[in-house]
């Protein structure tokens, strides 16, 4: 446990468990708190966080509560979708993505405020505590992380209620049980894992999903849209130019409608087990399908193959918590290279659950039509060349099925 800590910067919800892990911290340190609480999107009202933390002892100028919305998906989200980032194949991120920011936050309002510590909710069994203390150490090396559910003595639910009971912490009627499952969300998605969603083989209730309809109750009528995208970053929807965050939250209201973006994984944490989460990802994964169109016209089959291979290692540092590195940085400048003229339009249709691709162009298109018309008179192509192309690359599979051949005899 850490010692001699004056004043340590919470990241701080407002809700129960923060709420104890405030009180707590000055309990436990007899230290000052000082409270952030982050506005990504995630659909609450910030204000009772303002009014916990002032019932709690709080001083007004150590409550810090920021609306990052736009800095989130213009500086985080869409980096990330430039490289069409899935972790383990499907999943986009919404979580892993946000620790970074926060991260950045709390460390700026600790040098502000003199702060010598920082502290998180974060579990000792989960991902967020790597990601959260990874981006404290890479941006204030000698900084003071205190992580209380790895230190503190509480063993169970009750024992926790009872504390906050004890400190005259309001505990709301639905929070003194067990949650069913525990949430987090934020603009780009909702995430939610444990207790009824512990079995794998069991189907989530419906009452899990917060973000979307269910793909059979959607319309049965197609909502088609357009996307701009202006290199690599999405831009307008329906020719309507719009902020990075009122963007996404337009795509959110399409795919909620529409039934678009669950996601029910069981996925390795980088903590050394597995764990099954529902994910509801609405306006991203439509982004996803409308960036990875308009590439298909505007990258060069090299850059777009290059891309594929190197995604899985990108995704997987952010999931790591390694957004702050040197090897995701260099990563990054690679990738934003290659958006430089992934500019243009994409046309899709939304219907039950998939959002699909039905058009794309873009003033830098390097799809010719001359080229791929099975129509006679092209001429920047000639088919006989193709013989000694497929003589060419054919060579060492002919000299491989030689001395195969012989070595059977």
């Amino acid at each position: 446990m850490a010692k001699d800590i004056k004043r340590v910067v919470l990241a701080y919800s407002g809700g129960l468990d923060t709420s104890i892990i405030l009180k707590w911290l000055q309990t436990t340190y007899g230290c000052e708190v000082v409270t952030f609480t982050a506005d990504l999107g995630q659909g609450e009202e910030l204000e009772p966080a303002r009014k916990k933390a002032q019932l709690l002892g709080i001083k007004d100028e150590h409550i810090f509560i920021e609306d990052l919305r736009e800095e989130f998906v213009r500086d985080y989200v869409f980096p990330m979708f430039r490289a069409n980032a899935q972790y383990e194949g499907l999943y986009l991120l919404g979580t892993s993505i946000a620790r970074p920011l926060i991260a950045k936050k709390q460390i700026e309002i600790a040098r502000k405020v003199g702060a010598d510590a920082v502290s998180h909710g974060a579990t000792g069994k989960g991902n967020d505590q790597v990601r959260f203390e990874l981006g404290y150490y890479a941006l204030e090396p000698e900084i003071t992380v205190i992580a209380p559910w790895r230190e503190w003595d509480f063993k169970s639910r009750e024992a926790l209620i009872a504390f906050a009971e004890a400190h005259q912490i309001p505990i709301a009627k639905d929070k003194r049980g067990d949650a069913p499952f525990s949430v987090d969300a934020n603009l780009l998605h909702s995430s939610s894992e444990g207790k009824v969603l512990e079995d794998p083989w069991v189907e989530p209730p419906e009452y899990v999903h917060m973000r979307t309809i269910a793909p059979e109750d959607a319309p049965d009528v197609v909502t088609e849209i357009t996307v701009d995208f202006d290199k690599g970053d999405a831009v307008a929807i329906d020719g309507e130019k719009m902020s990075p965050a009122t963007l996404l939250t337009k795509l959110n209201d399409l795919g909620r409608a529409n039934g678009i973006g669950r996601l029910d994984l069981v996925e390795n944490r980088f903590v050394g087990m597995k764990s099954r989460g529902v994910y509801e990802t609405p306006g991203g994964t439509i982004l996803l399908a409308a960036h990875r169109g308009i590439e298909s016209i505007t990258l060069d089959r090299g850059a777009a193959h290059l891309k594929d291979e190197l995604m899985p290692k990108y995704a997987e540092l952010i999931y790591n918590g390694f957004w702050f590195s040197p090897e995701r940085e260099m990563l990054q400048a690679l990738i934003d290279k290659s958006q430089e003229f992934v500019t243009g339009r994409v046309r899709l249709k939304l219907y039950k659950g998939t959002a699909r691709v039905v058009g794309r162009e873009s003033p830098y298109s390097l799809y010719d039509q001359d080229l791929v018309t099975f129509e006679e008179g092209a001429v920047a192509y000639d088919h006989r060349d193709a013989a000694g192309f497929i003589k060419l690359n054919a060579l060492r599979l002919r000299t491989l099925g030689k001395r195969d051949r012989r070595g059977k005899r």
